[in-house]
């Protein structure tokens, strides 16, 4: 016998017992209450059948009144625990049949769900709460299965290249000098790209993971960093950026909000085209600090943007013969929101492009787990 079912029939044991108590108190009570007013009862009776003369005497004495209390007392005793075991049984049912289900549901079957349906109580309130628990830890374990695919997808097509591209050389008898130092070369830009792209995960993955580090910091600043380290690969694809900023004061990671301001700049501008612009601003509106980011580029139809922001979705595979994109940025940009509590608002600019707003809770007023 597992310690589940003893656990479960100590529990229907003790609410049996429970109700049994209640059941034999409130027998005791109402048997007292029976018991006192037939202990004075006086009953009259004729003495003769051919006159009026009557005899008065007791009707029920004092030990057969408290010999038949006892008797009824120890025969309330099964009946009431009969009784707490039935009503402690029927109590448990919809406790036991969630039990059950959620034990098949944890083995693997994360797509089968409790449905206890009616009546409506706390059980069937607790039961309707399990199942929008597992439908999340669903959608979440298919959601990793997704990305653990991607992610090895990703990571298997430049080992193989490498892997490629050393086994030429190698097989390679008339390979000189010059040959090799290209070879070299060539590897290095592969490795390079398995950098960025583990980088990139590490950061959507870090981002997942929420916040553990709560600062007051000026938005302002943190773009202004990125926007200097930005500029000579903007001017060298023609990207014009211009910035509106002003103090926007918020709290956060900096970290990973400096993330999210690198992956947004970098997707405008790498999804750009040439002579295209980028437009920075950050402004505080109310008790919200907002930084947009807007640019040009291709017509992104709107029932594709919301698909952008999943991990490895690209609107296209090659928009301008260049794969330095992983398909990561707004993913981390997504992410990195969700885990500031942040507000995520993104539209399809009718001339080409997109505009992304990211509002945060003002410095003075946000609120977040110490």
């Amino acid at each position: 016998m597992t310690s589940q079912t003893l656990t479960r029939r100590s529990l229907q044991t003790r609410l049996a017992l429970a109700y049994a108590a209640g059941i034999y108190a409130a027998g005791t009570f109402v048997l007292i209450l029976v018991d006192i007013p037939l202990a004075s009862i006086q009953q009259t009776t004729p003495k003769g059948s051919s006159g009026p003369i009557t005899e008065t005497r007791a009707g029920i004495s004092l030990p057969q009144l408290l010999t038949g209390s006892a008797v009824a007392l120890l025969i309330l005793i099964p009946v009431a625990l009969a009784l707490g075991w039935y009503v402690a049984g029927r109590f448990l049912r919809p406790l036991r049949a969630i039990t059950t289900t959620a034990k098949i549901i944890s083995a693997g079957d994360l797509h089968r769900r409790l449905d206890l349906g009616q009546p409506a109580d706390e059980l069937t309130e607790l039961g309707h709460t399990l199942d929008d628990l597992f439908a999340r830890l669903q959608a979440s374990f298919d959601a990793q299965r997704h990305f653990v695919a991607n992610a090895s997808h990703e990571l298997r097509t430049p080992l193989a290249g490498l892997r490629t591209l050393l086994e030429v050389a190698l097989a390679d008898p008339d390979a000189d000098a010059e040959t090799l130092r290209s070879v070299c070369q060539e590897a290095l830009t592969l490795g390079e790209h398995q950098e960025r792209l583990v980088q990139a995960l590490l950061a959507l993955a870090t981002s997942e993971r929420g916040v553990t580090r709560w600062d007051t910091l000026d938005l302002t600043q943190i773009v202004a960093g990125v926007l200097a380290s930005r500029r000579d690969q903007a001017a060298q694809s023609g990207i014009d950026l211009a910035e509106h900023l002003t103090p926007a004061v918020t709290a956060g990671d900096p970290r990973l909000i400096e993330s999210l301001v690198a992956n947004l700049i970098d997707n405008a501008i790498r999804h750009n085209h040439p002579d295209g612009q980028v437009k920075i601003t950050t402004q505080t509106i109310g008790t919200q600090v907002a930084l947009t980011v807007t640019n040009s580029g291709p017509v992104i139809p709107g029932d594709q943007i919301q698909r952008l922001f999943q991990p490895f979705q690209k609107l296209a595979a090659d928009r301008h013969g260049r794969r330095d994109g992983y398909g990561l940025g707004l993913a981390i940009v997504n992410a990195v929101t969700q885990a500031h509590h942040a507000i995520l608002t993104t539209s399809a600019r009718p001339e080409g492009g997109l505009s992304i707003t990211v509002c945060f809770a003002h410095g003075a007023h946000s609120s977040h787990p110490r």
